[in-house]
C-alpha cells in the first residue's frame, strides 16, 4: 500500500511498483482517512508511507496499520531530514526511513528490503540515531570497548569467567578484570543487570538474555 497526496508521486509509483515482477500493489491513496477505510490491513505486507498528508498524520497511519497488523513493514516515505521526524515514525512504528529522491531501481530495493524485514535508512538520518546512541550511552557511563562487548556476550549466552577465558584465549582474572570495568561502566550491579542495561544501550540484541 502507498500513501502519498503528490499525485503525480503517487501515479509514478503506482506504475514502478505495479509493473515489478513479485509485487502486488494493492492500492495508492492520497490520504490516511482513505486509506483506513478501503484497505484490510491485516492483508498488507509493506506499507510506504509520506509523514506530511492532509488531515491525519502518515505518523497516524503508521501507528494504526502496525497495531492491526504486527508483521506489517512501515517505511516512512518524506522529504523530511530532521532528527523529530525520524523519531516520531520510529516510535509510530516505522522500520525504515527513506527521503525522497531515489531512484527507480533505489526504490524497488529498499520496498524489497523492507518486506524482508531489513530497515532502510537514508544517509542524511542515520547520523541521528548514531549521534543519539553515543549521547545514551555517555550519560549511563563510559562506552564498552569491543572486546568488553565480546565478553558480555560471552557471559550473556551463560558461560563462567574459564570458560569465557579459555574462548578468547586469556587469563580468568583477565575476563574477571573486564567484567568490573563492565559493570562499572553501565553503572550495573550484576550480570543480569548488567546484559539488561546493555541490551537498553544497543550494544547487545534483546535475544541474547533469552539463555540466561
Amino acid at each position: 500500500v502507498i500513501v502519498d497526496d503528490d499525485q503525480r508521486l503517487l501515479e509514478d509509483l503506482e506504475t514502478i511498483l505495479g509493473a515489478e515482477s513479485g509485487f502486488c500493489l494493492i492500492g495508492c491513496y492520497e490520504s490516511v482517512e482513505e486509506a483506513i477505510e478501503e484497505v484490510k490491513w491485516t492483508e498488507v505486507d509493506v506499507l510506504l508511507c509520506d509523514l506530511s498528508l492532509p488531515g491525519e498524520s502518515g505518523e497516524t497511519l503508521i501507528l494504526r496499520a502496525t497495531t492491526i497488523n504486527k508483521d506489517l513493514h512501515a517505511v516512512a516515505f518524506t522529504v523530511h531530514d530532521d532528527r523529530q521526524s525520524l523519531f516520531n515514525a520510529l516510535r509510530a512504528g516505522a522500520e525504515s526511513y527513506i527521503i525522497k529522491g531515489l531512484s527507480v531501481s533505489e526504490t524497488i530495493a529498499a520496498v524489497k528490503s523492507a518486506f524482508e524485514g531489513i530497515p532502510v535508512l537514508s544517509p542524511p538520518v542515520a547520523r541521528f540515531l548514531i549521534e543519539d546512541f553515543r549521547s545514551r550511552a555517555t550519560e549511563h557511563g563510559d562506552i564498552l570497548s569491543i572486546r568488553e562487548v565480546e565478553i558480555l556476550k560471552l557471559s550473556a549466552e551463560g558461560l563462567i569467567y574459564k570458560e569465557i577465558a579459555d574462548r578468547l584465549c586469556i587469563s580468568p582474572g583477565t575476563v574477571h578484570s573486564h567484567i568490573k570495568r563492565i559493570y562499572r561502566k553501565l553503572q550495573a550491579s550484576n550480570r543480569q543487570h548488567a546484559i539488561q542495561r546493555a541490551e537498553d544501550l544497543g550494544y547487545l540484541p534483546p535475544q541474547v538474555s533469552e539463555n540466561i
